[in-house]
């Protein structure tokens, strides 16, 4: 029994000793936690007050960059890239104001990159394509491009630093990587000022060919946004084809009236048709009674 009371005592006092060894500790390390508490603090607040003053300088940027006159695609580039920049400098003082050694991050950083650039090629690839756009310019903000590759097509809203937004006719926000607007094939609708509107419509063979060609004729020239002195004006027969003649024509108009043209062109052909007589055929079996058998053409 005394054993097991000595035993007891012993388990008690040794934890007695750790406990006491653990507050001593922590009394002896209370300014050490407080000043790093203090560092945890200070840092939050440099990095909202950093926040605010990056957000200020690229504010003042953009302005300064627009009395420079330069496209709204360079100047949302140049945005984009500063703003990375600041906030990586932000990021790197926060660090060393918290006693970490700037000679080790820079270690650090150096024998990251090459891992790191092995894991960004695309966005270096996209990097890259956004300084070709700016270069070569095959497209600015407000154009209307056609990207073929994976036939997307809209309005160019921005061209960012790895990657370009465009509005689609229906206003959905696509994002493109640059890289595979520099590097694929790029159709873009709104570089010249005046734009081709093209038409086909099918009529009847039975249809009064010169008639039709007249009406056609008379709509281009009394249409107020078609160049009327546009040579490239045509109405053509393009194709005799299996159940129909095909009639091409063709007016030129402003660009930004491209639209505009072409769905009241349209619209006042079919009306037209319709008042004259002139039959626009749809696909269809035409069977024909001979001796008493029918036999389909």
């Amino acid at each position: 029994m005394d054993t097991v009371n000595s035993t007891a005592a012993e388990a008690v006092q040794d934890q007695i000793e750790e406990v006491s060894k653990s507050v001593s500790y922590f009394q002896e390390h209370i300014p050490d936690l407080i000043n790093f508490g203090v560092k945890i603090l200070l840092a939050f607040v440099a990095l909202f007050i950093g926040h605010k003053i990056i957000r200020f300088v690229r504010k003042i940027l953009r302005k300064s960059l627009k009395s420079t006159n330069l496209e709204d695609g360079v100047i949302s580039f140049l945005d984009s890239t500063i703003k990375v920049l600041l906030y990586a400098i932000l990021l790197f003082s926060i660090a060393t104001n918290l006693g970490v050694d700037t000679t080790s991050v820079a270690a650090l950083v150096a024998s990251a990159g090459v891992a790191v650039g092995l894991a960004l090629q695309g966005s270096l690839s996209n990097f890259a394509g956004g300084i070709l756009i700016l270069i070569l310019k095959p497209f600015k903000v407000g154009d209307f491009i056609i990207e073929h590759n994976n036939n997307l097509s809209g309005t160019v809203k921005d061209i960012q630093i790895f990657n370009t937004r465009i509005i689609t006719v229906d206003n959905k926000t696509v994002v493109i990587p640059n890289g595979t607007l520099s590097n694929g094939s790029i159709t873009n609708c709104s570089q010249e000022e005046e734009r081709r509107v093209d038409f086909e419509v099918d009529i009847s063979y039975d249809a009064d060919l010169k008639k039709a060609k007249e009406i056609i004729w008379n709509l281009i020239r009394k249409d107020p946004d078609v160049i009327q002195e546009h040579e490239g004006n045509l109405v053509f027969v393009s194709e005799l084809a299996d159940s129909s003649v095909k009639l091409g024509f063709r007016a030129w108009c402003k660009n930004e009236k491209y639209w505009d043209v072409k769905f009241r062109l349209l619209e006042n052909v079919k009306l037209e048709f319709d008042e004259f007589g002139i039959e626009i055929p749809y696909q269809q079996l035409v069977v024909h009674q001979a001796e008493g058998k029918k036999v389909a053409e």
